[in-house]
């Protein structure tokens, strides 16, 4: 036995193996702390709320990605491409942010102009009185303000392997959120209440992460000419794609808040927070592993041998999820209180529908840390056509109908996303042979 370990030690890969067990090992712990208390905030929302109120609830918080997605466009990919040349360099790296900054707030204008009457439309639709709406929208404004800078401030500290400091900030988030849903949800259970709790915590959170940001990357630049263009110019390559992910990516929501009734989307709403433990992994690899893929140098069997490691590993894990929710749905539904009782099937689809989404987002996420960028005539028009075909196949009115419909949408979308990365890795591995 104290040979095998000698002979273990002395392996070549030894140290790699090592320290990527640490990382994975701080990144996930600290992961699941954050998730833990996401969930536990989740929960005693789903709890706490009536279900017309977790309806507005669900629809307020899908429009609030719509609107962090809007108003990127695509600069955190660009400023995640530039900040992966510069990195090292921290008055580089503070102008690309500063520049990823600047960019953010002006398409945050475009973002609500579009977003605001949607919403207050699809709440008047459901039920909500104006007040209601009134109040639903102010209460998004702190967490819009917050999702402007925070996931760009992040990619400083995931650039540079800063982790401790990032996964500190996110857990001190989160237990400020929880906190407040405490003092104030047993009183006052109402929608807005729950969202503007978020938004709060997540100001003070950005505090806290300029802070550790600005150790590494100067403070107060400029915004610069160049380095926006070629932000900009990744954006209009990406910002179709970025639209259309937004949309297909909560279609089911929209779907069901148009075509379906409150309860419907209550439980859509609440069999989605049960898919926590996938933020997890999502974490784990936004953090630990695209800033490094986007550091990879441009190698054939390099690029292409993470790629399927990444995607490998991926595929098993999700599987592993996927059969423990198979095996105990009543357990795991037991958690979102009586409204949401009998629904184990549609728990699994809910489950399967996600594991899909997030291997295709993963995949986005990597060829867009390289800088490439899918036609969107090609993206958005095989998968108009998967809706049209799937949208004239099932009741769209249903839970079940509208779950099937996105586990569709996203297999199509996932096969996509593949293809392209992995024939962008070919084609450039090509021309540098023939070059060669």
């Amino acid at each position: 036995m104290k040979n095998i370990l000698i002979k273990l030690k002395q392996h070549p890969k030894y140290d790699t193996v090592i320290n990527w067990g640490k990382l994975i090992s701080i990144i996930g712990s600290a992961q699941i702390i954050v998730q833990l208390i996401g969930f536990a905030s989740g929960i005693l929302i789903i709890r706490l709320l009536p279900v017309q109120e977790y309806a507005f609830y669900t629809l307020a918080n899908t429009m609030l990605g719509t609107m962090t997605v809007l108003a990127d466009g695509g600069i955190g990919t660009g400023v995640m491409a530039q900040g992966g040349k510069v990195w090292q360099d921290r008055q580089k790296m503070g102008v690309a942010l500063a520049t990823g900054l600047d960019l953010r707030k002006k398409f945050a204008i475009g973002s609500l102009a579009v977003s605001v009457p949607i919403l207050f439309y699809l709440l008047v639709h459901n039920g909500a009185s104006w007040i209601t709406s009134i109040l639903i929208a102010l209460a998004l404004i702190p967490a819009f303000y917050a999702a402007l800078s925070d996931s760009l401030l992040e990619i400083v500290p995931k650039l540079n392997q800063t982790i401790l400091p990032l996964q500190r900030n996110q857990v001190e988030v989160g237990v400020g959120r929880l906190v407040l849903l405490l003092i104030t949800m047993f009183i006052f259970p109402f929608s807005f209440v729950a969202i503007l709790a978020a938004g709060i915590s997540r100001i003070w959170g950005n505090v806290g992460l300029r802070k550790i940001v600005y150790g590494m990357a100067a403070q107060n630049q400029e915004p610069d000419a160049e380095v926006s263009n070629e932000i900009l110019s990744l954006v209009r390559r990406i910002l179709p794609t970025s639209i259309y992910y937004c949309l297909s990516g909560q279609i089911t929501i929209w779907l069901i808040s148009i075509f379906g009734n409150t309860t419907s989307l209550a439980q859509l709403g609440a069999l989605g927070r049960l898919s926590v433990i996938l933020t997890v992994l999502s974490a784990v690899i936004s953090t630990l592993i695209i800033p490094r893929f986007a550091k990879l140098a441009q190698d054939k069997y390099l690029l292409l041998k993470r790629f399927f490691q990444i995607m490998g590993l991926l595929i098993g894990l999700l599987s592993v999820v996927i059969f423990v929710v198979y095996l105990f749905p009543a357990p795991i539904l037991w958690l979102l209180g009586d409204a949401y009782k009998g629904l184990p099937f549609e728990l699994l689809l809910s489950i399967i529908s996600s594991c899909i989404g997030l291997l295709s987002g993963i995949v986005f996420y990597l060829y867009s840390a390289r800088g490439w960028a899918m036609s969107p005539v090609i993206m958005i028009g095989v998968n108009l056509l998967t809706i049209i075909i799937f949208a004239s196949l099932l009741d769209l009115g249903s839970l079940r109908g509208v779950l099937y419909f996105n586990i569709g949408l996203g297999l199509v979308g996932l096969i996509q996303t593949s293809v392209f990365c992995i024939y962008n890795i070919l084609v450039i591995k090509n021309k540098q042979h023939e070059t060669a």
